[in-house]
């Protein structure tokens, strides 16, 4: 239970117009090799804890989503907080990257 409560802290303390990976996460929450856990968490508690999910992206910078429909929303809602991403779907890691000072 440790691990998803530090998850959510982490996700929900990404600020607008910055990113995190998803094994950047998992690392922070305690479990280096948890980003498929991260995943999880997303997708089963965005909701419930309002979480900017839209702010979380692969280690390549890329959004992760195959469905066209959820692509396409995350793309516009990170091209929303001023996130400059490609059609393709990369992100800049090198200036789009949120290090929290720990």
């Amino acid at each position: 239970m440790k691990f998803t409560d530090e998850v959510v802290s982490v996700i929900k303390s990404i600020p607008k117009g910055k990113v995190m990976t998803y094994g950047q996460i998992a690392k922070l929450a305690g479990s280096p090799r948890g980003a498929r856990q991260v995943v999880r968490v997303l997708h089963s508690m965005s909701k419930k804890h309002q979480l900017p999910w839209h702010r979380v992206i692969n280690a390549k910078g890329e959004i992760g989503f195959k469905d066209e429909e959820m692509f396409a929303v995350q793309k516009l809602s990170l091209e929303s907080e001023g996130i400059a991403v490609s059609p393709e779907g990369k992100i800049n890691l090198t200036v789009y990257q949120y290090w929290p000072e720990c």
